[in-house]
């Protein structure tokens, strides 16, 4: 019998990966493919999306604002297919439950330090503050005392967000 923090925290992965799949994929596609408009929490300081009946043309680029949109889910998939992997390995490797969580911080330091990176790429200050507020949210998982438990409370509604406020 494995110890219960291994197991728990395969079982956090495991459940981690397919809620931000799920959540990152068009409705009724099956393939996998993320959605080109999936991203990251909005903050409530960002300001909704003009209805599209009083909104006057963006000087910003909507393929700007797809390609930054499209490049954090693609960071999230795989930063959540990674910790699913790690998570299965710990089990190996007979991690102490310090050691499995150190390893979560990193993932989750790094994965902050790539999405805000997309935010410097935005064009519109909207998504560069929706993107930069989801850096800043995966960058309190990275600090967090207990990282498993941001990522089943905290980590799983970020793609959600993402693709209800990361559009043109």
């Amino acid at each position: 019998m494995f110890p219960p923090i291994v197991t728990g925290r395969r079982a956090v992965g495991a459940v981690v990966l397919t809620a931000l799949l799920a959540g990152c994929q068009s409705p009724g596609a099956d393939t996998g493919t993320p959605d080109a408009t999936a991203t990251a929490t909005a903050p409530a300081t960002v300001p909704p999306a003009p209805s599209p009946s009083s909104a006057s043309p963006s000087p910003f680029t909507a393929a700007n604002t797809v390609a930054v949109c499209q490049a954090v889910d693609r960071l999230i998939i795989a930063t959540s297919k990674e910790i699913a992997a790690d998570s299965a390995k710990a089990t190996e490797r007979e991690l102490t439950a310090e050691q499995i969580a150190e390893e979560l911080r990193a993932d989750l330091a790094e994965l902050a330090d790539q999405v805000r990176a997309e935010a410097g790429r935005a064009e519109d200050p909207r998504i560069e503050a929706l993107v930069a507020d989801t850096a800043d949210r995966i960058d309190a998982g990275s600090r967090a005392k207990r990282p498993t438990t941001w990522m089943a409370d905290t980590y799983t509604r970020i793609p959600t967000t993402l693709m209800r406020d990361c559009r043109p």
